[in-house]
């Protein structure tokens, strides 16, 4: 009896250690996984240098969708039709609004020589969302270099066509430019700033990396040719979203795709007043993310997967009570990498008072995005409104 008691402990104890060193092989392998990405793809952006070189500036179509924007567009217009560039255009498309959007767009035009209303009803889009309007609008420009925002997005500057125009080189089609949240008190806002500031980081660093994935379209810039020569949205038509992201998946190389983190290249925006819209936009923009290239999806799967493994594993060892300084060293180095990254892209990007609780709000974000994730799996339908 005394024999098999001891057996039985000694068992106990083996698997307690082989437990022990499996949870410590993980959290090795994620902290590994998360100074990757710190350090090789996300230092791109952080350490990012753009090179001075002559700019030929062409001409440059700005083109806006707007549906039901007059409250909007009295605001951000004006300071678009105003830049300081020799040679552009607006063209706005209002499809389908009820409020006095047409009456504002034409009274413009009067005083604008070079803003186009294209007015459509709206019985000809046949599908859900914005990539209808989009097309007619990019149909209906003149020059080949396309520029995009919202008309609820207000330029940073007058010279926001001119700093995305210059990220154009001789093979370059498309302009990744940054569209963050203007700052404003409480901590949804400080959420939804950061989970743009993370969307940005991800897709302005791989762009970097030579791996484009996404652009935001609240500010965006792509050859009107290269947008033909695409096939422009047919392969997600029927999609309601995707007329930014999924198009710049299908259509961007290393070759092609530059970015552009010019300040006076920003487009600000409003966060969403309530928790819960936020919260919806948030899962109808991850819905698309299942139709991005394979290995796209496995690149921006990694980072979470391993930042999971890594708190935990670290949760584990410490309920254990095992490799305690180990587990000290790795999180502090971790943290200290993290916050140091996103110090210096918060000061490219001129984002404000977020750094000292950047961990939380990414701990947060993580496990907002993992619950929409599963939410997405039962329910596949989009719209944009």
């Amino acid at each position: 009896m005394h024999t098999k008691l001891v057996i039985s402990f000694d068992k106990r104890v083996l698997n307690m250690l082989e437990l022990n060193n499996i949870l410590f092989f993980a959290l090795i392998l994620g902290f590994v996984i998360q100074m990757a990405y710190l350090w090789i793809v996300f230092a791109r952006l952080a350490f990012y240098k753009p090179k001075s070189e002559f700019v030929v500036n062409q001409p440059v179509s700005v083109v806006i969708v707007a549906h039901n924007d007059y409250h909007h567009l009295i605001k951000t217009l004006d300071p678009i039709l105003k830049q300081d560039y020799p040679q552009f255009e607006v063209v706005v498309v209002n499809e389908s609004s009820d409020d006095e959007t047409y009456y504002f767009l034409k009274d413009q035009e009067k005083i604008y020589p070079h803003l186009k209303l294209v007015q459509i009803d709206k019985q000809l889009n046949f599908f859900r969302g914005k990539k209808f309007p989009l097309s007619i609008g990019i149909k209906s420009a003149k020059f080949d270099t396309i520029l995009l925002t919202d008309a609820y997005c207000l330029v940073s500057s007058n010279n926001w066509i001119s700093s995305m125009q210059k990220a154009f080189k001789d093979k370059t089609e498309i302009v990744l430019g940054y569209a963050p949240y203007k700052l404003e008190a409480g901590f949804l806002n400080s959420l939804i700033r950061f989970d743009g500031l993370i969307t940005a980081m991800h897709y302005l660093s791989f762009a970097l990396l030579g791996l484009p994935y996404r652009g935001v379209g609240r500010n965006l810039s792509y050859s009107k040719k290269m947008f033909y020569q695409k096939q422009g949205f047919i392969s997600h038509y029927k999609m309601s979203l995707g007329d930014d992201d999924l198009f710049i998946n299908q259509s961007a190389n290393k070759i092609n795709t530059k970015i552009c983190i010019d300040p006076d290249s920003f487009t600000y925006s409003l966060s969403e007043e309530s928790f819960g819209q936020w919260l919806m936009k948030k899962k109808h923009n991850l819905s698309t993310t299942s139709l991005y290239k394979l290995k796209h999806k496995i690149l921006l799967i990694v980072y979470p997967l391993s930042l999971f493994l890594f708190y935990i594993s670290i949760i584990y060892l410490l309920v254990l009570n095992t490799w305690l300084t180990a587990v000290l060293i790795l999180f502090t180095v971790r943290l200290i990498s993290f916050l140091l990254i996103q110090k210096r892209i918060m000061l490219k990007l001129k984002e404000q008072k977020l750094l000292l609780i950047s961990p939380l709000l990414e701990l947060l974000l993580f496990a907002l995005q993992a619950m929409v994730m599963t939410l997405n799996i039962f329910n596949r339908r989009n719209k944009w409104n």
